[in-house]
This record gives C-alpha cells, sequence and structure tokens, in this order.
C-alpha cells in the first residue's frame, strides 16, 4: 500500500500534544486589534486545544502525527 499523505495546511497549523489533543492559535489575532478589548487580546495569546469535534476533523488529515 502506498503511504497516505498529510495535508499541508494541517501540518502548519496544528500541532499533536503526547495525550493525541490537536493544539492550535488562537483566532481573531491577524488584524483589527484596535476594536478589540485589552482582555480579548490577553486571554488570546499563545495556542489553545480544539474541541472534540473539530479533533474529529482534523486528525484523519494527519494521519502520522498520533
Amino acid at each position: 500500500m502506498p503511504k497516505m499523505k498529510t495535508k499541508s495546511s494541517c501540518k502548519k497549523r496544528f500541532k499533536v500534544t503526547a495525550t493525541g489533543r490537536i493544539l492550535a492559535g488562537q483566532a481573531g489575532k491577524r488584524h483589527g486589534m484596535i476594536k478589540r478589548s485589552n482582555k480579548f487580546l490577553r486571554n488570546a495569546r499563545g495556542t489553545t486545544t480544539l474541541c472534540k469535534a473539530d479533533e474529529g476533523i482534523i486528525k484523519p488529515m494527519m494521519p502520522y502525527a498520533r
């Protein structure tokens, strides 16, 4: 059998933790910071783990990242 391919967009955007959860960058930080509250910007630092429903979409696109 040939190797399965990983989606290039997923390998650039997501990382799998040791427990199998998916890490992703926070949304809403690309532009328009002036209209966002300081509390929102503080809370949107770093990365976050995806919810179970979103993990089910991403994991099949990354077959070797487990």
